[in-house]
């Protein structure tokens, strides 16, 4: 009699191997352990570029100005730098629902948002990108800026981030990615794995999270692979743009 196949599903943690059933765990110590130094570590592992990369991609998001009701969805929200953004430039009847499955995260991110004034209009709440605590049909926009790449199932990710989204809503996402410029790949691959993690050491005291972090950008797919994936849960009009050389990219779809 043939014995069961009792082995565990393997997943990529970063460059090595893990059960897929455990990969969350993995991911959501890594974020606990960074979520107090998480906004300085961002500064420093960028040399300041990620704030420029988030206004740019609140800008095209272009959020409404005047009256109208809008209502965003920020998953993987983090510390509030998308929906703070979001909510500074748009009109006063525009709202945000900042959604993470970290509570570090989001105790850091509650604190952010009580020091910007703006507990009226943004909403923290704890979830999990592939199982949304929300109705169908709930959102005007939805959008993840570096945290798509830490989820286990991007496909169901974005099979909920399509679910959620009114007809007409909008899809974007933020995200590390592929460069395509000669020598500066060069260059970025030092900086990523050579000084990233020693100022993860320095700044924060966790070299492995911020290893971790480096590595799962390598592992997460090329742009045209990953605006593939975007038209396959339904999404139309699938475009992306990439910033600082590919360094990180804006990806956009549009559920019609």
């Amino acid at each position: 009699m043939t014995e069961p196949d009792n082995t565990a599903t393997q997943t990529s943690f970063g460059y090595r191997d893990v059960p897929e059933d455990e990969r969350q765990d993995h991911v959501n110590r890594v974020f606990a352990a960074v979520a107090e130094r998480y906004d300085l570590m961002n500064d420093l592992m960028s040399g300041g570029l990620h704030r420029l990369w988030k206004d740019d991609f609140v800008t095209a998001l272009n959020p409404p100005r005047g009256d109208q009701a809008f209502k965003l969805l920020d998953v993987a929200g983090g510390t509030g730098d998308i929906a703070i953004r979001y909510a500074r430039a748009a009109g006063r009847n525009a709202t945000a629902v900042l959604c993470d499955i970290s509570p570090e995260m989001i105790a850091v991110g509650q604190r952010r948002v009580q020091d910007a004034g703006l507990e009226d209009r943004i909403t923290l709440t704890q979830g999990n990108a592939e199982a949304l605590p929300f109705p169908d049909r709930s959102f005007d926009a939805y959008t993840i800026a570096f945290g798509i790449r830490n989820v286990t199932h991007i496909d169901r990710a974005l099979a909920e981030a399509f679910r959620v989204l009114r007809v007409g809503g909008r899809f974007m996402c933020l995200e590390f990615s592929q460069v395509d410029v000669p020598i500066l790949d060069k260059l970025y691959d030092f900086h990523s794995f050579t000084v990233i993690p020693r100022l993860g050491a320095l700044a924060a005291g966790d070299e492995p999270a911020y290893r971790y972090l480096v590595e799962s950008i390598r592992k997460f797919p090329p742009q045209e692979r990953f605006a593939e994936m975007i038209r396959a849960a339904g999404f139309e009009r699938v475009s992306y743009r990439n910033l600082t050389g590919g360094v990180a990219a804006i990806h956009s779809g549009w559920k019609i």
